[in-house]
């Protein structure tokens, strides 16, 4: 089994880690339903899919 010669310092060590880390997701809200979502992501609301405030999907039509 491999082992490290010499131990890595903790600036390489913390240089390694910069990208590990938690992030809060952007929520974004519907021009049209005023509701919260996240950017990039279609939703539903009231039995309709919106994305970027048009109706993708209608649900509500196929139920009558």
């Amino acid at each position: 089994m491999a082992h490290p010669k010499r131990r890595q310092s903790k600036t390489r060590r913390d240089k390694r880690r910069t990208h590990d880390k938690a992030v809060v997701p952007q929520i974004a809200k519907d021009p049209v339903t005023g509701e919260n979502h996240l950017y990039h992501r279609a939703h539903w609301h009231e039995g309709k899919l919106y994305y970027r405030g048009q109706v993708l999907v209608d649900t509500t039509e196929q139920a009558s």
